[in-house]
């Protein structure tokens, strides 16, 4: 792969050459490794609005970021929409079919569409989201928007990774509590009530009166002088509201300031390098010759019940470390 050519496309917009280095940066081949971390290093640095959007299934996601994505696209930006699938825990594989659901927005020529498998990774966050943002923002996208799976930890998982959280839910769904426990709460900074169609006034009733629960939630988790995250209603299929949703998103990009966005860049870039570290550790204990010529014996005894987990551990260890 001619590194050179990949990045005068990458600079140019050329939409085939953001494809091919996001493919790069996903590889999880020693030798796309290497040169992965190669491109990375020259990319130019991009200052885009990094966004993570979440929410359980079924919440639309997909339909709420394809209102948003074509009315920034309208206003001028570029936005670029990465969409986190599952991957099948016995397969590996993953259907990718979010971009399928943004139909509008996928032929849309200011807009990029990429859904990646999430590769088992802790969240439903795969391990190159953080490196295909940096392709993205290297390409003059403005605007990237990151979807999760929306289920276990990813919420937390993306909130690592972004400068605003928004937190997608519905009425009647208890979240007011679950949000709580989950701790949702506590990482968003804003929180949108979708389906709040104004076609149908009792939906829309609901919707505001789960906002407002929420905010009253909100109360038991915030502590005072922090950034109070804003509650609103909206309707990813009309499009009704989407846009007040930007504008608190907006907000709270000026509630950080310049100091206070690249001090938590910062602080999520000395978390992304642990995460790497552990990452290449792992990879290494893997291909290690000596945890080799240990693991079929060690499994077998683990699995006939004849060796301890713990000691088991052990022993894988110490052949790496021998």
């Amino acid at each position: 792969m001619d590194l050179d050519e990949l990045l005068d496309g990458i600079r140019d917009g050329k939409r085939a050459a953001v494809s091919r280095a996001i493919t790069l940066v996903e590889s999880t081949k020693p030798q796309h490794r290497q040169a992965a971390r190669e491109l990375l290093t020259r990319l130019p640095a991009g200052d885009a609005v990094r966004v993570g959007i979440s929410g359980v299934p079924g919440v639309g996601k997909s339909t709420f970021i394809e209102a948003l994505g074509s009315q920034l696209t309208a206003a001028g930006h570029r936005v670029g929409v990465l969409a986190v699938d599952p991957s099948s825990v016995r397969t590996g594989g993953s259907v990718l079919g979010d971009k399928t659901r943004m139909a509008q927005l996928a032929v849309d020529p200011r807009a990029f569409i990429r859904p990646s498998p999430s590769a088992g990774t802790l969240g439903g966050v795969a391990r190159a989201t953080v490196q295909a943002m940096a392709v993205l923002e290297a390409a003059a996208y403005d605007v990237v928007l990151v979807e999760t799976v929306g289920v276990g930890q990813s919420e937390v998982t993306v909130a690592g990774m972004v400068d605003t959280f928004l937190f997608l839910t519905l009425a009647r769904t208890g979240d007011q509590l679950q949000g709580i426990k989950k701790g949702i709460l506590e990482i968003s900074d804003v929180i949108a009530v979708n389906k709040a169609d104004p076609d149908d006034p009792a939906r829309e009733q609901e919707a505001r009166a789960a906002a407002r629960e929420l905010a009253g939630a909100l109360r038991l988790v915030r502590g005072k002088g922090e950034w109070a995250p804003p509650v609103v209603t909206c309707s990813g299929l009309t499009g009704h509201g989407v846009d007040e949703v930007w504008q608190r998103v907006v907000a709270h990009r000026e509630h950080l300031g310049a100091e206070g966005l690249q001090h938590k860049r910062a602080r999520q870039q000395l978390d992304f390098t642990w995460a790497l570290v552990r990452e290449e550790l792992d990879q290494r204990l893997r291909q290690s010759p000596g945890v080799r010529a240990v693991r079929d014996e060690v499994r077998a005894a683990v699995l006939a019940g004849e060796l301890p987990a713990t000691v088991a551990a052990d022993r894988i260890l110490a052949a790496y470390d021998g």
